[in-house]
């Protein structure tokens, strides 16, 4: 039996990042994974939709050319082209993390991994052992009961992102990142898409005016828009899809020839060993504490299979941190109030931090600031006044509570507040930060100049 000091189950973002940091501080380390190295994220997920998002965003450039003087004749796209370069991206990527595992002397364990009480993980009959097992299977397409995926008619990401012919028309069930990004790319290359959201709005996690700014982008490039909707049934009986779709004014009847299932992601928890070992989850999640030990001493659970935010970097950032502590370093747990989120749709969206109606139902006295894209000499030279970045601060210490960034590279510039209150920097700080110019990075600075009536620029 081969002997371990850590195993990393799953090689994700949050498994291969905790592998890597593992080997660095030490320890001999193996790392199992069932699939392509790398994880969703990498070959499925994070990856291959930014190229495809890129793909999608230098069509719209070629299309508009005009608007830049210049002239570009019957600019066409080939749709089997822009899903091979997504391939080819998240492949290249995949290699990368099978170079870093060689590098850092780390076990690569190629099979099914089911783990084991005292501490062993049972990989397609091979039984390893470790002193730390690190669970990190991450997470899959949710399913609903009123749409169930067949991968053919009813689709989730991963087919979405591998089509073999581009559908005509294409409903999304749900605008989280995942259904409004799919959304651009489509509509983008051709395709007549319908987004159904449950929820008043769409991105219903980010803050009202972001959402209500997405919604009237998304309506200017002809994507439609269904709020207040719910998908009841489907058929898929006939040449495409029927969708039957519940909406404040009663019910309507969708066609289409795909429709993508955009309703969230569920946890990989099944068929792994948990109940064998007698690890503790409750709806559908490990609990941990802080530092990622489950109810069983040397299990340890990381990402999207844990209570926190399903996102890449709070994964990678878990992942370190788990194994930081192993080592017996001094470390601060996550704070997952200063996480920012980010949606490459176009426009883009970050954020982090309380939205104002959050800041309000806490009953907090705040200031509000807002500074459009159209006031910005950046974007106006770069055609993309569309959106805003909007801060809000406690009035009384000054203490920066949330930014919601919508716009062209938005998702670049949110580091800047995401530091800012790590560090607990307040709205006069960032006032006098001299922000270069021009930027889109500027309206982080106008925003907070409006907040407190100071904005020169509008």
């Amino acid at each position: 039996m081969s002997k371990y000091d850590i195993i990393v189950l799953g090689s994700g973002p949050g498994g291969y990042v905790a592998a890597i940091r593992a080997s660095q501080l030490g320890f001999k380390t193996a790392i199992v994974e069932k699939s392509e190295l790398g994880g969703i994220c990498l070959n499925w997920g994070c990856i291959p939709t930014k190229a495809l998002l890129k793909s999608a965003q230098v069509f719209e450039y070629l299309k508009h050319a005009e608007d830049y003087g210049l002239k570009v004749k019957d600019a066409e796209h080939d749709f089997n082209a822009v899903v091979k370069r997504s391939r080819d991206v998240a492949g290249g990527m995949s290699k990368g993390v099978q170079f870093l595992m060689k590098k850092n002397k780390i076990d690569i364990i190629n099979g099914y991994g089911t783990l084991k009480p005292g501490k062993k993980i049972d990989v397609d009959g091979t039984v390893y052992s470790a002193d730390n097992i690190i669970i990190a299977t991450g997470a899959r397409s949710r399913e609903l009961p009123s749409l169930p995926q067949d991968g053919e008619k009813v689709i989730g990401y991963r087919e979405a992102m591998s089509l073999k012919k581009q559908p005509k028309k294409m409903i999304i069930v749900g605008s989280g990142a995942i259904g409004v990004e799919f959304a651009y790319v489509y509509n983008s290359l051709g395709t007549e898409v319908t987004v159904v959201e449950y929820l008043p709005n769409i991105v219903p996690v980010e803050d009202e005016d972001v959402s209500k700014q997405l919604e009237r982008s998304f309506k200017k490039n002809g994507i439609k828009v269904m709020t207040s909707s719910e998908v009841t049934s489907v058929d898929t009986s006939g040449k495409g899809v029927k969708a039957t779709v519940k909406t404040k004014k009663g019910e309507e009847v969708l066609e289409a020839d795909i429709i993508l299932s955009a309703v969230g992601i569920k946890s990989n928890i099944e068929n792994i060993g948990l109940e064998d070992v007698g690890i503790v989850v409750d709806r559908d999640k490990i609990l941990v504490n802080d530092y990622y030990q489950t109810n069983i001493p040397g299990y340890y659970a990381i990402g999207d299979v844990t209570p926190g935010q399903a996102l890449a970097h709070v994964a990678s950032a878990e992942g370190i941190l788990c194994v930081e502590k192993l080592a017996g370093m001094h470390v601060e747990p996550i704070d997952y109030g200063n996480i920012p989120g980010c949606t490459y749709c176009t426009p883009e969206i970050a954020s982090v931090g309380l939205t104002e109606k959050a800041a309000k139902e806490k009953g907090l006295d705040i200031k509000v600031g807002k500074f459009p894209f159209s006031a910005s000499g950046k974007a106006s030279a770069g055609g993309n006044k569309e959106g805003f970045v909007k801060v809000i601060f406690d009035a009384k210490y000054g203490e920066w509570l949330g930014c919601h960034m919508i716009g062209a590279g938005v998702t670049d510039m949110i580091a800047e507040t995401v530091v800012a209150r790590k560090l607990e920097t307040t709205g006069h700080e960032i006032l006098k930060a001299v922000h270069p110019h021009p930027t889109m990075s500027e309206a982080v600075m106008e925003a907070v100049a409006d907040a407190y009536d100071e904005c020169i620029h509008i």
